[in-house]
């Protein structure tokens, strides 16, 4: 498997790291199994959030006396010098840890830098001097404001969302930051679970040698899937993978929603980041689950929107969100149709009758 360095940072890693965001989702129990199962796989790079709920206190009592083994990096939404303080002091205490690898502004509207009168990298500066953290990182979903954290050249790494959905302007992206000798660090690799062929992703990752994807793990069963590459090599590009990737492309390219979340809270109670991909869930991850009544009532929230456009000033993809919520809507309520068409259909066949 490629080992990918992190620009200058130096820190060394597989090209399989942990996304610890779905972590918050399982019990403490669950995630310590989880993350040992991932050192001992052969993991060495864990990336958290305190905007991650209680992933970050999980990752704690979890890698805690491993703290040789594994490099953790963490982020913080604070946007004054009060606030970073309280969040890197909070992070390191659930972290169980003195210092952190890699401290990150996370998601960024704006780019921080050295004497732009808020003290927020002069307050990366002084955690660095302390100690506490070894590297300075950013994250972003825009990609203008990416490319304006790299030309800063004040910025370890990036961490940004890549996958081979991504368009030329990102994959651009990775590029520029090899250039700089600046770490690259890949999230939404799965797309928010759209992207399901695991050897095609890796083979992609392959590709850029610098860029290290961070995959969300929730379950043992995906854990074990990422470290068999570890384990077993890294599949490279063939006709036939390149082939599921376009065919993948074709489906997906284009404004769908990611599921990142960042567009909550809904003044209708519109559960966003599901109801705007819904359509997709169906289609790629069958489950009776996203036809079930409380769903189909979650969806139903849909015709209550006001447009107020607020999800859309959070989205950070850009997306028309009123618009994409209301065409999965619409082919929603068609998959629900054709069900209860091929149901009917089924009851005459058997003689039982319509239900």
């Amino acid at each position: 498997m490629n080992r990918v360095v992190l620009g200058s940072t130096g820190i060394v890693s597989p090209q399989d790291a942990f996304g610890a965001l779905p972590i918050q989702r399982i019990s403490f129990d669950e995630a310590e199994r989880l993350l040992r199962r991932a050192v001992d796989g052969g993991m060495s790079f864990f990336d958290t959030a305190r905007a991650y709920s209680d992933s970050e206190e999980k990752m704690g009592r979890a890698l805690h006396g491993l703290r040789d083994r594994v490099a953790i990096a963490t982020k913080t939404m604070a946007k004054t010098p009060e606030d970073f303080w309280d969040d890197l002091h909070t992070s390191l205490s659930n972290l169980r840890t003195d210092h952190v690898d890699l401290y990150q502004f996370h998601c960024i509207d704006r780019v921080w830098e050295l004497g732009d009168g808020t003290g927020m990298y002069e307050c990366m500066v002084e955690a660095k001097r302390q100690g506490k953290i070894n590297h300075i990182g950013v994250t972003a979903h825009k990609v203008g404001t990416a490319f304006e954290a790299v030309e800063t050249g004040l910025y370890e790494t990036m961490q940004f969302p890549f996958n081979y959905l991504s368009s030329p302007r990102e994959t651009e992206l990775v590029s520029a930051c090899e250039r700089k000798n600046m770490g690259f660090i890949a999230m939404k690799g799965l797309a928010g679970g759209l992207l399901m062929n695991a050897d095609a992703l890796m083979a992609h990752m392959a590709c850029f040698p610098n860029a290290l994807p961070i995959w969300g793990i929730q379950r043992l069963e995906e854990l074990e899937t990422w470290l068999s590459y570890i384990e077993e090599g890294q599949p490279r590009m063939s006709p036939e993978l390149a082939a599921a990737i376009e065919a993948d492309r074709a489906e997906l390219a284009g404004s769908f929603c990611r599921g990142c979340g960042y567009c909550a809270p809904c003044p209708q109670g519109i559960v966003v980041n599901q109801c705007a991909r819904m359509s997709l869930m169906v289609r790629r991850a069958p489950s009776d689950v996203w036809l079930s009544e409380a769903w189909q009532t979650e969806m139903d929230k849909i015709d209550s929107c006001t447009e107020c456009r607020s999800c859309v000033e959070r989205c950070p993809y850009g997306l028309d969100v009123p618009a994409v919520l209301k065409e999965n809507l619409e082919d929603y309520r068609r998959l629900l149709a054709r069900r209860v068409e091929a149901g009917s259909a089924e009851s005459a066949v058997d003689g039982r009758g319509p239900a």
